[in-house]
């Protein structure tokens, strides 16, 4: 009997982007946090026990047994659906950056909207393998899950968290995508999905301010304009090899925040080209693992489940890379294993985690 084991390739490439991703959080970061808290490892500090953590819960995930799994997604499902109204309600929900989406526990932040993401690809798969003879029908296959989808969708719309909900929405519509769904129901649900976007961004000015500076930066250079502007200011003199590790100036308070959202400008900065081809390697290296992982899984719902954690980290980081380079409007999406964030982290860890237990198949 063949001996089972992880994919040491995709376990090792996610711990050293890990790495990599805390020591740029302190090149990031360290100006900042030396002005603001006197302390200029303290986003290196805290991103490292999350990593540490994430280590711990990614080697439980690619163990615990998954039939286990399947057969508590729907507590799961449940679980984060209690979050997601708990945190709505003021005074148990903190508000950072204009969205109540946090859960304040001592000097760290739980952002429950990430959980759910985890939680909807559990039940997504296992309702799409248990359903999989009802999915040509869009009444009793493809209705209810979509019902599902938009509840949650709408719980973090009302935070609101336009960027998480539309990295859910995208990873589970390409995860029933490959279940054989008929593509017409996706043309219409396009065309619906369009519609309701500029429904949403109608509905809140600041949405609309975004899609005018990302059409024109320059017309509120101070304002709406003034992220896109710093972040491409930090990658234009990137040039080939950067400016060299630490040598950034965009984070001497030009760019907010940069160890967040945009990180991968102070990578451009500081590596150039050259570090942008690395990183972007590593992400494609890792979703071509895990996309392998899923198409050799002999179980259904693995096959879903291993698709649909690939699916999650392929599109954030799309639209966290599509955001920094200005393709994309500002959407608030952090760039997985990167930005300083212990929530995004640990989901990320254990969607791999889970990814490599079904790599033991």
């Amino acid at each position: 009997m063949k001996k089972k084991h992880n994919d040491y390739f995709l376990f090792i490439s996610v711990i050293i982007i890990c790495i990599f991703g805390i020591i740029m959080i302190y090149s990031a970061s360290s100006i900042w946090s030396e002005f603001k808290y006197q302390d200029a490892f303290k986003y290196v500090r805290q991103q490292s026990i999350f990593f540490v953590a994430g280590i711990g819960i990614m080697l439980l995930a690619s163990k615990i047994n998954l039939d286990f799994v399947r057969k508590k997604s729907n507590l799961i499902l449940g679980i984060c659906f209690i979050l997601l109204v708990l945190v709505l309600i003021p005074g148990i929900g903190t508000v950072r950056n204009g969205s109540r989406s946090w859960f304040g526990i001592g000097g760290f932040g739980i952002q429950p909207s990430e959980f759910a993401k985890l939680g909807l690809i559990i039940f997504t798969a296992k309702y799409l393998a248990n359903n999989q003879k009802n999915m040509s029908d869009v009444k009793k296959g493809a209705l209810p899950i979509f019902l599902v989808i938009g509840v949650f969708f709408l719980l973090i719309m009302l935070e609101p968290d336009f960027g998480t909900s539309m990295v859910i929405a995208l990873t589970l519509i390409a995860l029933i995508f490959i279940s054989g769904l008929k593509i017409s129901f996706f043309v219409k649900l396009g065309v619906l999905g369009l519609a309701g976007i500029v429904a949403l961004i109608i509905a809140a000015p600041y949405r609309m301010a975004r899609i005018v500076s990302f059409l024109n930066p320059w017309s509120d250079p101070l304002g709406s304009g003034y992220q896109i502007i710093q972040s491409l200011y930090a990658i234009g003199p990137g040039g080939l090899l950067g400016q060299g590790f630490l040598n950034s100036r965009q984070k001497h308070f030009y760019l907010p925040e940069p160890q967040t959202d945009f990180i991968f400008s102070i990578i451009s900065e500081e590596f150039g080209f050259l570090g942008v081809l690395i990183v972007c390697g590593f992400f494609f290296f890792i979703f071509y693992r895990m996309l392998k992982i899923a198409l050799k899984a002999n179980d259904l719902f693995k096959k879903y489940l291993a698709f649909g954690l690939a699916f999650g980290i392929f599109i954030q980081a799309a639209l966290n890379l599509a955001v920094v380079v200005g393709l994309i409007p500002v959407t608030g999406v952090t760039l997985p294993f990167f930005s300083y964030g212990g929530s995004s982290l640990l989901i990320s860890m254990i969607s791999v985690g889970l990814v490599l237990n079904v790599s033991k198949n």
